[in-house]
């Protein structure tokens, strides 16, 4: 039995080594296993919410969906598509937002981050908070739940949005029938979270990245500026809590991880340890740079791809949609 799987891609910022081996390396290797229909979107609906400028939105589409194609997703093996070229997804979304309580989205994380934000700060409570803000867990069950994706694989920040897709899912079910899958969330606990320059998490609002498709002179720079303590060459590095020999261990083979944790426990030279951290990063990187390059020179490939993309992702979409105008009485006359 295939079983459909759906990844939903942010179209915002430069992807950065973290969102490579946490997120677009894990992907695209499930994306080739048998017996799985996998569906990518880039999810610009989405990054209206908080993205202010259109050329950046339309340049981040590109970005993005060139980082995906360096990386490795292959175009003729799963279904790639730009959100905002399925119009069935907007209307799902208000057959969805029909039969959704207020109280469940009042529960939303991020909502209600904004809300106790507020809060703190003595505003009102929606002081800047969209209705595309409020509305984001409905626009992604219909995401989900047009395509009838068996699987979605999220972080554990994001169960939440699963379970709200499975509730309105059940709602809609119970009152017009059995139309649509409840998805399940897909965590898979051996997903790397990595370390940024400064030990915690990798991540754009900490400013501590390392972008995926930096010039190797950037790129060496960035590494080289990675904090460690004071232990002078000779003495045995750390091996617990490291953040230079994570980075490491999440591009290198097994082999060349022993080796590394060997340099440590023979008090390797932190310089020479960035160096071999640097090469071994640049060896994985370099080809996918290059591809990345010659991706986002040509704006035309990019667009005949996810024109292509939303032609196979319409010919689902667009009769189940009809299917479920007919359900709740949208229908015509004779």
């Amino acid at each position: 039995m295939v079983r459909r799987v759906l990844t939903g891609i942010t179209t915002s910022g430069t992807p950065h080594l973290g969102n490579y081996a946490g997120a677009m390396r894990p992907a695209i290797a499930a994306s080739r296993q048998a017996g799985v229909e996998s569906f990518y979107f880039l999810a610009d609906y989405h990054a209206l919410i908080h993205a202010a400028d259109p050329a950046q939105v339309q340049r981040s589409t590109l970005e993005i969906a060139a980082a995906w194609l360096a990386a490795g997703l292959d175009p003729d093996k799963v279904c790639l598509y730009r959100q905002s070229d399925i119009p069935e997804v907007l209307e799902l979304a208000w057959l969805l937002a029909c039969v959704t309580g207020k109280g469940l989205l009042n529960r939303a994380h991020a909502y209600k981050a904004a809300v106790d934000r507020n809060t703190a700060a003595g505003a009102d409570a929606d002081a800047g908070v969209s209705v595309g803000l409020f509305m984001y867990p409905v626009l992604m069950a219909a995401d989900i739940l047009l395509f009838k994706a068996n699987s979605v694989p999220v972080g554990r920040d994001q169960v939440q949005h699963i379970e709200m897709a499975r509730d309105m899912a059940e709602r809609f079910n119970r009152r017009y029938g059995g139309h649509l899958v409840l998805p399940e969330a897909a965590i898979d606990a051996s997903v790397a979270t990595l370390p940024g320059l400064d030990g915690r998490k990798m991540s754009k609002s900490y400013g501590n990245g390392i972008a995926l498709f930096a010039p190797a002179d950037e790129l060496r720079k960035r590494i080289f500026s990675i904090v460690t303590d004071s232990r002078a060459p000779g003495e045995p590095k750390p091996i617990e809590g490291s953040a230079l020999l994570r980075l490491y261990e999440a591009f290198a083979t097994a082999e060349e991880s022993a080796r590394m944790r060997a340099a440590f426990a023979a008090g390797i030279a932190w310089g020479e340890a960035k160096q071999m951290l640097f090469e071994r990063i640049e060896a994985t990187v370099a080809p996918m740079r290059s591809r990345y390059e010659s991706l986002t020179a040509d704006a035309p490939r990019i667009e005949r791809l996810l024109h292509d993309g939303a032609v196979k992702a319409r010919a689902i979409a667009t009769p189940f949609l009809g299917e479920l105008r007919w359900a709740v009485g949208l229908r015509r006359l004779f």
